[in-house]
């Protein structure tokens, strides 16, 4: 299918501008229905045809579970890299078999191993539906009221397509509010582990080495993507390129973004500088220093919590970074020389009254989210409460609640266009482990008392007259959630069976939902108020300056471009790509010790290998968390590397694009063969990315 847009060419052009300015070098995460044809030719000759926007679009893949990857054979044969695969390496593992550390490989179709409950998505088609889901807010709808409207006809929409399609279909707000497009996604769920190599090279160097460059990982993981039993044909996949990467050479990268915040005004930035971003990166310290101290008991533990562990320290240095930017009287000062310099043209304009006024409801509206903050994180967002049993256990008691209201009226997640995936994560038999979520649900309720004081009547309600640990320890011990066959039961049995189970942890969850859902209500108002606003500053930006630019992220699929490129940093110059070579000088440097040390076969191969061989690169690609996996794309459609990280310079993109020294890394094709070949001697997986096929 064709991606295809609905609007008229003035509100098209409205929509294409709303990021507010016009972009500058390489700048931009653009939508596939409306990528950035004229820039690319005038400054590098290439033609994006549609075959070529389509191929790539169709080769593109989605990991639910958080980052991007892409279809590299005919047989349906999935690259990603290791630190996206890593959740599902972790739900594979058990006391005797470590994959995430370890690694694993399959030499036969029958040892591939079914991942517990991964899916994927491919982007089929784009819709936009702005005018229909406008259309069905009532005139001067503001807070709750427009919020229901929204949502009944978003899910309106969900399920006709769904209905209509058979194809996973998500309504995605762009521009803050200014466009909303109907996403159409094929959807797999028998996925099943190929290849991923050790954790000790694809993440060599670390948390020390993370966000910086030269870096040396192979981050790297192949999945197989199974429908009725058998490997997908996939009519696209990228040819892979034997040569890798070339400097100078423009690259292109179709991923998915996570979330960017680059149309945020003023008083939302200084309240993520001020508020925000301060308490995640306290609640993500307290959280590493929790799980580091627990891993470092046994080793048991420590595979235990390695994943999540992981993912806590990278992101709370991406959020070091970003906040960094945002603290930097520079960067942060021409957010507020750009704003007031609009709003003087807005104010110098008959027609800017309505733009200046919507800036006043979004300072209104961020400074109701500030109010409600504490309580909506520790209550709605479930920080107070740690723990995968009480995320099942809320999922079944709301779930219960939801399902006998109008589709139209439910929480979003439980609306029937997300029946499938929704239940999918339900009865999902993935290991919860209870000595760890005993640990993790009693810090989790000791900040709860921290900040919200002993005498707080959910406080009083939660703890039922114990300690954190001690409550903890009851409820994690007494409730049955963790068993699938129990939440199949409750599930089917609907509010009286939920009821009638009288489990504890339902039970708590069930006396601090009525004030979660109020809270999330005041958000969702705040935020549906913001997203107006945003919308008409959108047009009055457009009426002053012209069409040319792209939303913000939404994990959803986009296309950057930028060449291979090296920088200069503090007078030195970095190139572009570093090579095996680096690689065991950089460990011989650290003594090969801690997150230096190379797995046991890197050692014994090393003379088997051509130490020359690229290993990763940089470009200039606009990339953000969410692009990990993405593949590096050359004009010819052939893979030639993939998205793993960006360098320090690259963590300001959250809220606007530098090309001086940001730069994103990957993974060169060239260097995946080399070690596929010498160091892990998988010729059946070799010949597969080069030929195609199995």
């Amino acid at each position: 299918m064709k991606l295809r847009s609905l609007l008229s060419p003035a509100l098209a052009a409205l929509l294409a501008f709303a990021a507010g300015g016009v972009t500058r070098a390489d700048e931009g995460m653009w939508l596939y229905s409306a990528p950035p044809r004229d820039q690319i030719k005038k400054k590098y000759g290439f033609d994006l045809t549609d075959a070529w926007l389509d191929h790539v679009r169709l080769s593109s893949v989605r990991f639910n579970s958080g980052g991007s990857g892409s279809f590299v054979s005919g047989d349906g044969l999935v690259i990603t890299n290791h630190h996206v695969g890593a959740d599902d390496l972790q739900k594979l593992s058990d006391e005797k078999h470590n994959y995430l550390k370890d690694g694993f490989s399959a030499t036969t179709p029958a040892e591939e191993k079914k991942c517990v409950d991964l899916e994927l998505n491919v982007l089929q088609s784009i819709e936009d539906v702005t005018l229909r889901v406008n259309a069905a807010i009532p005139v001067g709808a503001t807070g709750e009221q427009a919020v229901l409207a929204r949502r009944k006809i978003t899910a309106e929409i969900e399920k006709e397509s769904l209905a209509q399609t058979g194809l996973r279909s998500d309504v995605v707000t762009l521009y803050q509010g200014g466009a909303y497009h109907l996403y159409r996604f094929k959807k797999y769920t028998d996925i099943r582990l190929v290849f991923a190599p050790e954790q000790g090279v694809a993440f060599f160097g670390g948390d020390p080495d993370n966000f910086e460059y030269p870096r040396y990982n192979l981050d790297v993981c192949f999945f197989r993507v199974y429908e009725n039993g058998r490997p997908v044909k996939p009519a696209h996949y990228l040819t892979w390129s034997a040569n890798g990467a070339k400097e100078g050479e423009l690259s292109f990268v179709s991923g998915h973004p996570g979330t960017t915040r680059r149309l945020l005004t003023v008083p939302e930035l200084e309240y993520i500088r001020d508020n925000q971003f301060p308490y995640q990166l306290a609640l993500l310290k307290r959280r590493e220093v929790l799980l580091s101290n627990w891993g470092n008991r046994d080793a048991e533990n420590a595979r235990r919590a390695k994943d999540e562990l992981f993912g806590i320290q990278n992101t709370r240095k991406a959020r070091d970074g970003a906040l960094a930017a945002l603290q930097d009287p520079g960067f942060f000062g021409a957010k507020v020389a750009a704003e007031a310099a609009f709003k003087q043209q807005l104010a110098n304009r008959t027609d800017g009254k309505a733009a200046l006024a919507a800036f006043t409801r979004i300072a209104d509206a961020q400074k109701t989210i500030g109010r409600i903050a504490t309580r909506q994180r520790l209550l709605e967002g479930s920080v107070a409460f740690n723990a995968d049993s009480y995320g099942l256990a809320r999922h079944l008691l709301r779930a219960a609640d939801e399902r006998p209201k109008p589709n139209g009226e439910r929480l979003r997640e439980y609306s029937d266009a997300r029946r499938e995936s929704f239940e999918q994560q339900l009865f999902s038999d993935k290991p919860i482990y209870a000595d760890l979520e005993i640990v993790t649900l009693a810090d989790s309720l000791t900040y709860l008392v921290e900040q919200l004081g002993v005498n707080d009547p959910v406080v009083k309600s939660v703890l039922a007259g114990k300690s954190p640990r001690a409550r903890a320890a009851e409820l994690i011990t007494t409730t049955q959630v963790r068993e699938v066959a129990f939440r199949r039961k409750l599930s089917e049995g609907g509010t009286a069976a939920v009821a009638a189970a009288k489990d504890p942890l339902i039970e708590v969850a069930r006396a601090v939902d009525a004030e979660a859902r109020a809270l999330r209500k005041t958000l969702e108002s705040a935020d549906e108020t913001k997203q107006q606003a945003q919308a008409i500053i959108g047009q009055a930006r457009f009426a002053l300056e012209g069409a040319g630019n792209y939303p913000d992220a939404t994990f959803t699929l986009r296309l950057s471009y930028g060449p291979v490129q090296g920088y200069e940093e503090n007078g030195q110059k970095i190139p572009a790509h570093t090579t095996y070579a680096g690689l065991y000088e950089r460990s011989a440097k650290q003594g090969n010790q801690g997150d230096f040390e190379l797995p046991a076969r890197w050692l014994k191969k090393k003379s088997a290998l051509n130490l020359a061989t690229p290993f990763n690169f940089v470009s200039t690609a606009d990339i953000i968390g969410g692009n990990s996996g993405s593949p590096s794309i050359n004009r010819a459609g052939e893979f030639i590397g993939i998205i793993f990280d960006g360098n320090l310079a690259s963590l300001s993109g959250d809220f606007g694009y530098e090309d001086q020294q940001a730069r994103a890394l990957s993974v060169d094709s060239a260097g995946i063969l080399e070690a596929l070949r010498k160091v892990y001697e998988v010729p059946e997986l070799v010949n597969e990315l080069v030929t195609g096929k199995r």
